[in-house]
């Protein structure tokens, strides 16, 4: 009976929500496994459905040696999944990425279970030509086209999501993986500049969290192979952003592989891209947190 899902990077941000997700709204048991290279053990959910496994994907076949019966689909977040950090850090986005990914797909099909992959919109800017400015938009890229031509010679089954710039509960806020919500947030909270890198016109489409991981679990009840993507209708500037907070601004030098804006598409791959949106708008999040540190420290003095 396959009553198990698999998620890859369980320990992190988006799939110690999505994990808290399944708990709630099925009766799958659930198994993580995460390297631990961001994901933290704070982020256990206490559950006698769910198994931590702490190693690497590119020895999954040894991690579920005695569970790949019993899977009924993997999601696949555990990737470096870093644009600038990607220069800094290339042994470690490739084998993550590449080698990691390359054995996770593997398995899935040699075992006939279905998965979902978390694909990034950075490979989407400029007609498709965004996915060479970073090592870490190539390598997802190239998982994309791998992925087709597996459905294509194998019949291997899938469902892609693009994300947006998630953010929200248990976001990376210190560290070079940080997000850039987390990053304001964090200086906010330590009342330190709020750093932007230039030029700051650069636009994001910042999704919450809760919005991201209902589109993953939708995804996951189709059986289509299709690309979905999870953005909000509103973008923002960086420096927009940041000025949300009302908060002082220190400028930082422009960085490889910046990109100039999120970039929706209708088509990837020659398969048509379902979008979805948000309903959670970022400007209503800052103002409450805001607030609810406001609040706080109020209370405190």
């Amino acid at each position: 009976m396959r009553n198990t899902i698999v998620i890859t990077g369980g320990a992190g941000f988006v799939g110690s929500n999505l994990i808290k997700l399944f708990l709630k709204k099925t009766k799958f048991n659930i198994i993580s496994i995460d390297n631990y290279s961001t994901g933290l053990k704070k982020n256990h959910i206490k559950s006698k459905r769910i198994k931590y496994f702490k190693g690497n994907t590119s020895d999954i076949k040894i991690l579920l040696k005695n569970y790949k019966l019993k899977i009924n689909a993997l999601f696949h977040f555990g990737e470096f999944s870093r644009i600038y950090q990607s220069f800094q850090n290339f042994n470690k986005c490739f084998n993550s990425n590449s080698l990691g990914s390359q054995e996770v797909f593997k398995f899935c099909l040699y075992n006939k279970i279905k998965l979902i992959y978390s694909a990034t919109s950075a490979s989407l800017g400029n007609m498709g030509d965004d996915k060479n400015l970073s090592p870490y938009a190539f390598t997802k890229s190239k998982n994309l086209e791998l992925l087709e031509n597996l459905k294509k010679w194998f019949n291997l089954k899938f469902e892609i999501i693009y994300f947006y710039n998630v953010y929200g509960d248990k976001q990376i806020e210190k560290g070079s993986m940080a997000t850039v919500i987390g990053i304001f947030q964090n200086q906010y909270e330590n009342n330190k500049p709020l750093t932007v890198v230039k030029p700051g016109t650069q636009t994001r489409r910042f999704t919450h969290i809760s919005d991201t991981i209902n589109i993953c679990i939708k995804a996951w009840k189709r059986n289509e192979c299709l690309h979905h993507s999870i953005s909000h209708k509103k973008s923002y500037s960086i420096k927009d952003v940041a000025k949300m907070f009302n908060s002082r601004i220190k400028y930082l030098p422009p960085r490889a592989g910046e990109r100039y804006a999120s970039a929706l598409t209708n088509m990837s791959y020659n398969n048509k891209v379902i979008r979805y949106y948000g309903k959670i708008n970022l400007k209503d999040y800052i103002t409450s947190f805001i607030k609810t540190k406001k609040k706080i420290n109020y209370e405190n003095s």
